[in-house]
């Protein structure tokens, strides 16, 4: 069973209630993302389980607002064409940006992979910066936002969730993620932006 289709089967069985299925999210306006239901939401925060999924990644350096630029030029340019097979790939969302070090100057930037492919159909990137790995599903902590997304306020929401996540007696095991879903010409109010932690 392919990496999606497992994610799947396994997310459905989890509920929002004793009795109503919990809907598997799996796309943002037309475009594929990671599945997860969502456990429930209070406050603003919704706590999700994910699924597995693939993603290609690269390490860059730099302030936050630099770093996610010079990432996803460089998985731009594996999935537009710039890998052994010269296949282009389907754009996915969101673009996840992540601190690779406690100073917050080095940083991972993921996209997740089309569910059509496993580890071993996907071209090799000719890029040897951009890796490709599976990503076992977690669970995390999740708040959304829109307008256009600032390092100071990403940053003050993740310590307002993180003291949501200590509340309600949650351990972090990752993050702060920083995910961005629109492209940017996006109008503000219509882009979807969120800060999360894995928990457990």
């Amino acid at each position: 069973m392919r990496p999606f289709r497992a994610a799947l089967a396994a997310l459905a069985i989890l509920t929002t209630t004793g009795a109503a299925m919990a809907e598997v999210q799996t796309t943002h306006k037309g475009y594929e993302m990671p599945p997860y239901v969502v456990e429930r939401a209070e406050g603003g925060v919704e706590l999700r389980r994910y699924g597995p999924h693939i993603v290609a990644e690269v390490q860059v350096t730099g302030d936050r607002s630099t770093a996610i630029g010079r990432g996803f030029r460089a998985l731009a340019g594996y999935i537009f064409g710039g890998n052994a097979e010269g296949e282009k790939i389907a754009m996915t969302v969101p673009v996840a940006q992540t601190p690779a070090d406690g100073a917050g100057d080095v940083w991972t930037v993921q996209f997740t992979m089309p569910s059509s492919f496993t580890l071993d159909t996907l071209p090799a990137p000719r890029n040897a910066a951009v890796k490709l790995r599976a990503v076992a599903g977690d669970r995390q902590a999740v708040v959304t936002f829109s307008g256009i997304p600032r390092s100071d306020d990403m940053a003050e929401r993740a310590e307002t969730l993180r003291h949501w996540i200590a509340t309600q007696g949650l351990s972090v095991t990752a993050g702060p993620h920083y995910q961005f879903y629109d492209a940017p010409m996006t109008l503000p109010w219509n882009r979807r932006n969120e800060v999360s932690f894995s928990v457990e």
